[in-house]
């Protein structure tokens, strides 16, 4: 399982690479007022140049009146004119945000459009150190991609630029691009205009849409697709945007693809935009989730599991269809909920196709690269840079793992799917570490906050005491956890599940009782 070792340490080390830009935070009290509605993005992108030319629509529904709209943009580009509800108004761009002042106070609806231009960033480290992407495929066509997660979409277009609002009625992107290329983007294909020299693509997506999924990539694509029945008997098409020149590899991968699909339905239920597609997209970096058109840069590199093809890379940014894109964090600071649960999903894979043994080596071995040098959940207006470390990961999905030992089997894999098809918990409704305790509370009528708490809001390990008091009696308690929890205590040959606490439980054994070999527990065992 080198592969899955490999995955968590790749993702770990980014921890400490510092984002001079970055998402989120304290939101402004001028954007607090504003909800997007809708994002249009229409763009004319030349790769010689490494430009865009262009504008951006944004509707909006302002709860107060004020005189005074802001948006990101980083000051890179070059604003031209600024019009709400088609009336030009003055505005002035600085310290990456676009300030419009109005003559008289407006409320309710209201539409901008924003004109600009410029070199937008390029990608120093993609996708963690995000930006464009200008380069070439092996036959020298020009090959564009996008990753801005942790800076934030207005790398490229205005943008309210904070988690806590998506356009509840999506996004339209009309990409125009040198004639021979192939633009992919969210949602649907509307049309494809094409002129002499250009080619220009219309998506649109009616989803709910997180920011960093708004985007585009380029090349000399073909698609490679199929039908898709859903676990809900609903057909999708899967839509491969992938290189001509690996075009003979796409209907292995989507062999691949369709494996991973269907266990992801089988724990979160039906793939989050049926509506839609299927989507990936080949490009220059390693992969990111964007909602219905994932990233895909792994080069077709597949490891066995279960006597099978299996790429760990695509699983795991699929699997953000459905934590991220569907279930999505209210503030950075609950990133872990889809990096976490993500991740735990990627255990589950290995759980279907090798066994549960299988997964408990893995989940052993998540525990111990653990690094517990800050806490998960570090607090609220936190920006993505600083919620941003390996252990949102790694003891993220070990968490899930101790939730589900501490629940059973019967409690918690249907209330993790319960979940992830909660309408009060997915698109519209972004959601925060409190809604997931909450909600697993309720289901499993089991108080879970002490438990959320000390494994999300701490870096406490368990410690638990074992004392002999006896020649064949032992005491075994709770040091540092406020509460009961099982624990599996094997003594002789046997295993038994006890509850435990700090006033602790009295066993009889002739050997030293051995507690939690099967690691359940991020923990500490002292032996007196």
């Amino acid at each position: 399982m080198r592969f899955f070792i490999y995955a968590l340490l790749l993702f770990s080390t980014h921890s400490g690479f510092s984002q001079a830009i970055f998402s989120g935070g304290v939101l402004k009290p001028e954007q607090a007022n504003m909800d997007v509605r809708h994002y249009t993005v229409a763009l004319a992108v030349d790769p010689r140049e490494q430009s865009i030319d262009g504008y951006t629509v944004i509707d909006v529904v302002l709860a107060q009146p004020t005189t005074t709209l802001l948006f990101d943009l980083l000051n890179t580009f070059k604003v031209g004119k600024v019009w709400v509800n088609n009336k030009e108004q003055p505005f002035k761009h600085e310290q990456d945000l676009i300030y419009i002042t109005l003559a008289a106070a407006a409320a309710g609806k209201a539409t901008v459009k924003i004109q600009y231009a410029g070199k937008p960033r390029v990608a120093v480290r993609p996708p963690w150190d995000g930006g464009f992407q200008w380069t070439k495929d092996s036959t020298g066509n020009d090959w564009i991609a996008i990753s801005c997660q942790n800076e934030g979409a207005k790398i490229f277009f205005p943008c309210k630029d904070h988690p806590s609002d998506e356009p509840n009625e999506g996004a339209d992107l009309i990409i125009t691009v040198p004639k021979g290329l192939v633009v992919a983007g969210p949602g649907l294909l509307q049309k494809v205009t094409t002129k002499k020299s250009t080619a220009t693509y219309h998506w649109k997506t009616n989803y709910t849409i997180n920011n960093y999924s708004i985007l585009f990539n380029a090349g000399k694509y073909k698609v490679v697709s199929r039908p898709y029945t859903t676990v809900n008997d609903n057909t999708v098409p899967i839509e491969f945007y992938v290189l001509e020149e690996h075009a003979d590899k796409a209907p292995h991968h989507l062999d691949v693809f369709q494996r991973t699909i269907r266990m992801q339905e089988k724990y979160f239920g039906e793939y989050s935009w049926v509506k839609e597609k299927i989507g990936i997209a080949e490009t220059p970096h390693l992969g990111m989730e964007h909602q219905s058109l994932n990233a895909y840069g792994n080069k077709f590199k597949y490891s066995q599991v279960g006597g099978q093809d299996f790429d760990w890379l695509m699983h795991h940014e699929f699997g953000h269809e459905w934590w991220g894109n569907k279930v999505t964090g209210k503030d950075w600071g609950d990133m872990w909920v889809q990096e976490g649960i993500c991740s735990f999903g990627d255990a589950l894979f290995t759980r279907d196709a090798e066994g549960e043994e299988a997964y408990i080596r893995r989940m052993q071995g998540t525990a111990r690269g653990t690094q517990n040098q800050k806490p998960v959940v570090l607090g609220t207006n936190i920006n993505s840079d600083d919620a941003y470390h390996g252990d949102i990961y790694g003891k993220g999905a070990f968490f899930m793992h101790t939730l589900r030992y501490v629940l059973g089997d019967e409690v918690f894999f249907p209330t993790l799917k319960k979940f992830a098809t909660d309408a009060r918990y997915t698109y519209d409704n972004l959601v925060t570490t409190d809604d997931v305790e909450q909600f697993f509370s309720r289901e499993s009528n089991t108080e879970l906050k002490p438990l959320f708490d000390f494994y999300l809001r701490t870096i406490k390990k368990l410690e638990v005491q074992v004392a002999r008091t006896g020649d064949s009696t032992w005491h075994i308690k709770l040091l540092n956890y406020d509460g009961a929890l099982p624990l599996d205590i094997t003594i002789g040959d046997g295993v038994k599940r006890r509850m435990v606490d700090k006033k602790g439980i009295a066993v009889i054994s002739k050997t030293t009782p051995l507690v939690g070999e099967k690691v359940f527990y991020l923990k500490r065992v002292i032996y007196e």
